[in-house]
């Protein structure tokens, strides 16, 4: 069996906080190893904008749970990102605004959205080969992942990330916004009732406070390409 074929039955499972970098890193690493990036946040996201376009109450979750039974969201890899679907309609870009990412961190805390969530993650990286990022994803997803990542830094730097990455940085009222946006979702995410973020026993920490990005993608490769080498000589 070559290498190719056996990288391909791994599942990476990267999680942390928003603006921790959670997203590049899974696109590098899919991109290095040629793997499937299966985005967690995409399909809430895509779920979000459904909710508000439908009107759906975001605090009720029975609706929720059977908007998202009566939806179809996929992802489709493109070398530039993966295009994003719901109900075969191209949304990638309209998932990426702040009202969208709201109502996303808003769903998710719904039981029997993540239900329906986790299930149709799991079907989609079943064959393995894939990188999935997200705050459940090696507690929840995929708790046998080969590689766990968990992805953190300090909150100020997350925050200072997430202004420059809307470019905000001479916009004072809309950094302000988009801090207090970080530090409401980290409540959420730290306190929902299910899938609480925390970071599995087994996941390997990445503290990016002081590193770069490309110090990150290293450390995070290096990890993947260790334990390529241990599954193979096991073999």
């Amino acid at each position: 069996m070559n290498v190719a074929s056996e990288k391909k039955k791994l599942v990476i499972a990267i999680d942390g906080p928003a603006g921790a970098g959670k997203s590049t890193i899974a696109s590098r690493l899919a991109n290095r190893f040629g793997y499937v990036n299966l985005e967690s946040g995409a399909m809430y996201r895509a779920l979000g904008l459904k909710a508000m376009e439908t009107g759906t109450p975001l605090d009720d979750g029975e609706r929720l749970r059977g908007l998202a039974g009566n939806s179809s969201i996929d992802l489709k890899p493109t070398p530039k990102g993966n295009r994003v679907l719901l109900d075969g309609r191209d949304v990638s870009e309209r998932i990426r605004e702040r009202d969208v990412t709201d109502a996303a961190s808003r769903v998710s805390v719904h039981p029997g959205v993540r239900e329906w969530m986790v299930a149709r993650q799991r079907e989609m990286g079943a064959q393995g080969g894939v990188v999935m990022e997200g705050r459940d994803i090696g507690t929840v997803v995929f708790p046998n992942a080969e590689v766990k990542i968990f992805l953190d830094a300090d909150p100020s730097i997350r925050a200072t990330r997430r202004v420059v990455q809307h470019n905000a940085t001479d916009d004072p009222e809309k950094a302000k916004k988009l801090v207090a946006d970080l530090q409401e979702r980290d409540r959420r995410d730290s306190t929902r009732e299910v899938a609480p973020l925390v970071a599995a026993a087994d996941a390997v920490r990445i503290d990016s406070t002081r590193m770069t990005i490309e110090e990150v993608i290293a450390r995070a490769e290096e990890i993947v390409e260790e334990k390529i080498a241990q599954t193979l000589h096991a073999k």
